[in-house]
This record gives C-alpha cells, structure tokens and sequence, in this order.
C-alpha cells in the first residue's frame, strides 16, 4: 500500500473548501469513530511544542488541537482557511478561555505572517488534504525560526487493511483526500522535503494517525 497523489487544480481546491465550509457544523461529530488516537497524539504534540515562545497551527478545524497547543506554548496563533471553521473555533477558544489563542482565516498556502516568526508550526490531519504537498511544506516551512519545530500528525489512510477499505468508502461520500499514506510513506516524503526527522509513532485507530515532528536542516 502505497501514497496515492490525487488530481490536483484550482477547480478540485475550491471544491475542497467549499466541502470544509459546508462540513464545519458536523465535523465534531463526525470524529466519533475516528477519536481513538486522538488522546496520544494530543500528549505528543503538547510535548513537542513544549516552553515554545510563539506557535502556528495550520488547519485548526474546531479546535481539536488548539486547547493543547495553548497549554503547552506561551502563544498560538490558529489559522483555518474555512470561515465557517474559524467561527468555530473561535467559539471554542472562548468557551475554554484561552487568552493566549488569536484565531485567524487565512490560507496554508498564503500565511501572512512574518518568515521565520514562529518557534513552532503545527499542521495536524492535513498533509493527506493539501493539493500540492511540495509547495505546503514549503509554505510551512517559511514560518519557522531556525531550529524550529515542524509537528505533523497525520492520517493514514493506507496503513492496515480495515483503513484502506474505510478510506474508499469515505471517497464515496466526496471526502476531499489527496493522498492516502501509510507511516513509512509520510516519514518518507517529510525526509526527502528535508525534514529531520525527530519522533515518528504509529497511533492506532480505525484510521490510524502517524505522528512525526522534525526539524529542517538549512535551506
């Protein structure tokens, strides 16, 4: 089983975002069945960003990840590309009273941010989303200090026999996947955009999650 790269255009790109705008009301709930490697990639990240000055997170969705992000960092800045998922999460910032979380739009592939700003970015269940993951590598990689800390969870679509099949069906229903990694095929393809590798685990679930952090070497 292998990463499968889907079509990818500026037609196929507004389609997904569109998928994301209509799906943000049912996203919380839909995550039901999938929450099982939740808990353990929460502890990781929180790890992984740990003492960090100033953290970016990249498609935040509703907030999955953000309550962990502001625990564990002195500030977080969480982006999403949907409006309708940064109403969301705003909503859920608020609620949970993290003072020290700004919730912004703004598009993985056109951050306006300052380069090199950020002492961590955090990008988690969306490298398996992104049209071109080249150039969103990059893009993340443009907002990292040196010897910042790129964090990318990720699922795993292709990695047991019961996901695979899971993964076909949600195609089914329009689930705007691109590609459908395994762990070993994620950790490939982050080396070879020159990430060093730092912590990899395979997180099982219905759909299990790879989690890898690293650092990039020098451009």
């Amino acid at each position: 089983m292998s990463e499968r790269p889907a079509a990818s255009g500026v037609a196929s790109a507004g389609a997904d975002r569109a998928y994301w705008e209509r799906f943000a009301a049912h996203y919380d709930r839909s995550l039901g069945l999938l929450r099982r490697p939740l808990p353990r990639m929460l502890e990781l990240v929180g790890e992984a960003v740990g003492g960090a000055e100033r953290v970016l997170e990249v498609a935040a969705g509703t907030g999955v990840v953000t309550t962990s992000l502001a625990r564990a960092a002195k500030q977080v800045v969480a982006t999403d590309y949907a409006a309708a998922m940064v109403e969301k999460l705003e909503a859920q910032v608020k609620s949970r009273g993290l003072a020290n979380v700004r919730c912004e739009q703004a598009d993985l592939y056109a951050l306006p941010y300052e380069p090199g700003s950020f002492d961590a970015v955090v990008a988690a269940n969306v490298l398996h989303l992104v049209p071109d993951l080249p150039g969103a590598l990059d893009a993340l990689r443009r907002m990292m200090k040196p010897g910042g800390v790129l964090v990318v969870p990720t699922f795993c679509h292709d990695q047991t026999r019961l996901s695979w099949l899971v993964s076909r069906l949600l195609a089914l229903t329009g689930f705007p996947g691109r590609r459908r990694f395994t762990v070993d095929s994620l950790t490939r393809a982050l080396a070879a955009a020159g990430l060093a590798i730092g912590r990899t685990e395979t997180l099982p679930g219905l759909l299990p999650i790879g989690y890898v952090d690293g650092v990039f070497g020098a451009a």
